[in-house]
């Protein structure tokens, strides 16, 4: 009984036992003290399909032998540029979901040919990958706040109504702010069911698993998983591993949009500087390692995470509304997941060191 017992607990694995016990806890907690459960249900269902494609950017460079995309920013900012874009054209109209599909068509180039140079650098360092990623991705950020101010953007919208530069956050109210929740969205007993980004959301869950099961997906697992063997057989390491940069990086491009039209603005500046963190954090705390990753840790991953954070904060501030601490449980809580995580990156990485 204590082998079997061993075996699944190994299975399922005890820090993301943990994780789950906690989730359940908390929500226990909510209920007792009375905090409106369908508002919160609400919320963590709301989170969980937008952010889900910002963790699924980690599927590609992972299978690919690159490690977690670290440098997730690059793709983050192609999004942002080509959501601005489309702001700043007036491609908003309602046979293009509001902006919604131009934001995404016009970020495909930008995030295609960053990725290829993201990816080109990468070959050229084999072994540092993640240590070069989140040097990369600071860099870019850097570099494009810069640009956020010198860019000539002339929208009123975007602007600061004083002075030079877009603004902070830009609004998506007039544009595809919530177009993607609206659709075919419903309510259960006060519960708001997002059809529209959950659909989309499990639509690219889909389109990555089936790539992953093509000729070109599984070359690029054999490719990620065992170089030396890969080489041996004929198949281009390097092409792959630059093929899974560029998924990578037009994930990220779209996840980014996703997660800003549920969330109501485009964060500009310091904003996507370390939302790679979580994205990793979460594909890992699914299940994930550094050199293997599946859907299903997307999936539970990014429910287990953003489920703890939403939950855990209005339970805190009730608990305890004197300070801030509820600002400070958020920290704790998703400050602690992310070490953890990245704690279970030590000496994982067999790709070419």
């Amino acid at each position: 009984m204590i082998e079997v017992i061993k075996k699944y607990l190994n299975m399922f694995g005890l820090p993301r036992l943990i994780i789950t016990a906690l989730f359940i806890g908390i929500c226990i907690t909510a209920i007792v003290i009375g905090l409106p459960v369908s508002l919160l249900a609400s919320d963590v269902i709301r989170r969980f399909g937008m952010f889900g494609i910002l963790a699924l950017a980690m599927v590609p460079s992972i299978q690919s032998g690159t490690g977690p995309n670290f440098a997730l920013p690059i793709g983050i900012i192609c999004g942002l540029l080509g959501s601005l874009l489309t702001i700043e054209f007036g491609l908003t109209s309602p046979a293009l979901g509001y902006g919604f599909i131009s934001a995404v068509l016009i970020s495909l180039p930008f995030a295609i040919l960053s990725g290829w140079v993201y990816g080109i650098l990468l070959n050229k360092i084999k072994g540092s990958e993640m240590l070069v990623a989140t040097y990369t991705g600071f860099s870019i950020v850097s570099f494009m706040q810069i640009g956020w101010v010198t860019l000539p953007f002339t929208h009123p919208e975007m602007r600061w109504p004083i002075g030079q530069g877009l603004r902070v956050t830009v609004s998506l109210d007039s544009s595809f702010g919530e177009v993607l929740n609206r659709v075919w969205g419903f309510s259960i007993s006060g519960v708001y069911i997002p059809t529209g980004l959950l659909l989309f959301f499990f639509g690219c869950c889909g389109l990555v698993w089936l790539f992953s099961r093509s000729k070109s997906g599984i070359e690029m697992n054999i490719a990620g998983a065992n170089p030396k063997f890969a080489v041996a057989s004929g198949i281009n390491v390097d092409k792959n591993r630059v093929v899974g940069t560029i998924l990578s990086t037009i994930i990220g491009a779209v996840g980014i949009i996703v997660y800003s039209l549920s969330f109501g603005y485009l964060q500009l500046y310091l904003a996507p500087l370390y939302m790679a963190f979580p994205a990793v954090a979460a594909v890992l705390i699914g299940g994930a390692s550094t050199s293997k990753v599946k859907i299903s840790h997307v999936l539970i991953g990014t429910f287990l995470f953003q489920g703890l954070l939403t939950v855990a904060l209005p339970v805190a501030n009730q608990m305890f509304p004197e300070g801030n601490l509820s600002e400070v449980l958020r920290m704790i809580v998703q400050n602690g997941i992310i070490l953890y995580a990245l704690t279970k990156m030590g000496g994982e990485y067999n790709g070419w060191s």
